[in-house]
């Protein structure tokens, strides 16, 4: 054969590879661009943890099969009307007992958990859960949690429980409220920016703090 022949033959391969491997990285890119559209904070948190972008994907998309496998529904009015009606006894029973109410909190995620259609776990599974419909107020959870972990040993005060109820109820809020998967993920508040606090909560520290330095 001619060495032109093989010439042409080299330069048509490496043509092939060439664009075979621009192909392979252009899908890649769409698939990192997809997941981090998805999940938000959430990508790179994932990254973070796992020290791998590979890694970090591959239990991202693991995440989005797993919740595709629920029968995740939105809630109906009346099933909305009762849990909104339920966190509102739980965040009046912070003024006078905020540990009881931190755990009614707590409860209520899950119930709105089961009530849409997300089965109930160990916590970082129920994070894991939510984070792939509500990636953008997940983190409200993951803080509360910490707080009521903290609680529990004794090393949380009630300025601190005070902000569980507010991570809490960013999150309680957007379960209750979501109206199916074509939802825009409610992005949390910048940071800096202090959400408005539950009603009564304010009333509650100041209150518990008389109690405090009165014994």
């Amino acid at each position: 054969m001619d060495t032109w022949v093989w010439i042409v033959i080299v330069a048509v391969v490496a043509i092939v590879a060439i664009a075979l491997a621009a192909a392979a990285s252009m899908a890649q890119r769409r698939r990192t661009q997809g997941l981090q559209d998805d999940f938000g904070p959430e990508y790179d948190r994932a990254v973070d943890e796992k020290g791998d972008r590979g890694a970090a994907e591959r239990a991202l998309r693991d995440r989005k099969e797993r919740v595709a496998k629920f029968q995740v529904r939105p809630l109906s009015a009346d099933e909305r009307r009762r849990l909104s009606d339920d966190w509102t006894t739980a965040q009046t029973r912070f003024v006078d007992d905020p540990n009881s109410a931190i755990r009614d909190a707590d409860g209520l995620i899950q119930q709105a958990m089961r009530a849409r259609g997300f089965p109930v776990g160990e916590f970082e599974q129920n994070a894991a859960d939510i984070s792939v419909e509500h990636p953008y107020v997940v983190e409200h959870y993951r803080a509360a949690h910490e707080i009521a972990v903290a609680n529990v040993d004794g090393r949380a005060d009630t300025e601190a429980l005070r902000q569980a109820m507010v991570h809490y109820r960013s999150l309680f809020e957007e379960m209750v409220n979501a109206t199916g998967p074509e939802d825009v993920p409610q992005r949390a508040a910048p940071e800096g920016q202090r959400e408005p606090e539950p009603e009564g909560t304010h009333r509650a520290a100041g209150r518990l703090g008389q109690i405090q330095r009165r014994r």
